[in-house]
Formats: C-alpha cells, sequence, structure tokens
C-alpha cells in the first residue's frame, strides 16, 4: 500500500512510529510470551486489588513484610546451620545515576510550568483548548471507573488495539480513508446549500441595512 493510501498520509511502519524497540515489539506481540505475561499478570493484579478489599499500600506494606521475615529467617537459620547467606545483589544509586534522574524530572517540571504559565496568562489560546479538553475527559472518565480499572483498561488496549490494527492495517485504512472521503464530500455538500445561503442572505441584509 502505498502512502497516499495510508492514514495521515505516513511513510513509515507502525512498528518504526512507536520506536522500533522493545517497547514496540511488546505492543505489537513481536515478543508474545512477554506480553501475554504483562496482561496476566495486571490482570491478576487488579483481581486482587478488585475482590480481595485490599489497597495499594497495604498489599505492598504485606508483601515487603513477608519478604523481609523470610529472609531475616533465612539468614538466622544460615548462620546456625553453616549454611550459606541468602543472595542478595548489592543495591547501590551512583551519584551519576541520581543526577540523570534529578536532571529529566527538572526538565519536565519546568516544562510543565511553562506551559501552565502560558496557559494562565492567555498567551496560547489553543493550548488552553487542548488542556482543559484533556482534563475534561480526564475528570468524565475518571467518574466512571475507578483508578485500577482505568489503568488496566488502558493498558489492555496499548496491547491489543495497535496490534489488532497492525495485522489488518490495509483493510482499516482503506475503510477510514473511504469514509474520510466521504464526510469531506458531505461537508462540500453542506457548506453549498446551507452555508453558503445564510452567508449569501447575511450578506444581502447587510446590504439592504
Amino acid at each position: 500500500m502505498v502512502s497516499s493510501d495510508r492514514l495521515f498520509n505516513r511513510e513509515r511502519t507502525l512498528h518504526e512510529i512507536l520506536g522500533a524497540g522493545l517497547v514496540a515489539d511488546l505492543i505489537l506481540w513481536r515478543q508474545k510470551n512477554i506480553t501475554v505475561g504483562i496482561l496476566l499478570v495486571t490482570l491478576a493484579a487488579w483481581i486482587v486489588f478488585e475482590k480481595s478489599g485490599y489497597t495499594l499500600l497495604s498489599l505492598v506494606s504485606n508483601v515487603l513484610l513477608l519478604l523481609i521475615v523470610i529472609l531475616f529467617l533465612w539468614a538466622k537459620s544460615a548462620a546456625i546451620l553453616n549454611r550459606p547467606a541468602p543472595p542478595l545483589p548489592h543495591l547501590h544509586l551512583s551519584e551519576e545515576m541520581v543526577n540523570e534522574v534529578a536532571t529529566f524530572i527538572r526538565i519536565r517540571v519546568n516544562d510543565v510550568f511553562s506551559v501552565s504559565q502560558d496557559i494562565a496568562l492567555g498567551k496560547n489560546s489553543r493550548l488552553f483548548l487542548k488542556v482543559a479538553s484533556c482534563l475534561w475527559l480526564i475528570s468524565f472518565v475518571g467518574g466512571l471507573t475507578d483508578f485500577l480499572t482505568l489503568a488496566y483498561t488502558s493498558l489492555f488496549i496499548v496491547l491489543t488495539v495497535p496490534a489488532l490494527y497492525e495485522r489488518y492495517e490495509d483493510k482499516i485504512d482503506r475503510h477510514v480513508l473511504k469514509c474520510y472521503r466521504k464526510l469531506c464530500q458531505l461537508y462540500v455538500k453542506i457548506n453549498e446549500e446551507y452555508v453558503s445561503r445564510v452567508q449569501h442572505y447575511i450578506l444581502e441584509k447587510q446590504k439592504v441595512s
């Protein structure tokens, strides 16, 4: 399919648009075992939170408590029985890593501050409308469901819709472009039959007055 027959006249493949890396491979099911594992783990987590009454804080606390107790008893019994201690990796954050993370966060926060200032001072009306629309959409969706369900649903959509689109790309593009052309024709027809008449009527009224 040539680029003119694709949505947005794009020339790159969907895999290239998504970065052509590990994330793209996961989203497009190039590594099926990992993608299926992510879906199953997140589904299990969603079920645990929804059905058991656990909150994220209580679940994390209980898991950490269980882990610490196991490691503590393992280490004590190993010392008594002259066995090797539990194999723990050396956890250490380098100064370079911390500086990189801090720099990344600082740049992103400054970008948010800059955008917020432009919106607050009325410098960018289009950006204001985009941000306001996004916030309203988030508020509307948040009123329909809880955060965990929304997060799992979003992850499910991200890991299924692009893969289905890539599989049936030609058919989807053909039908969407066909509908788009029909909408354009309908717009032209409505503009010629109604909008033009209204504009002509307004001009005639202005001439008379």
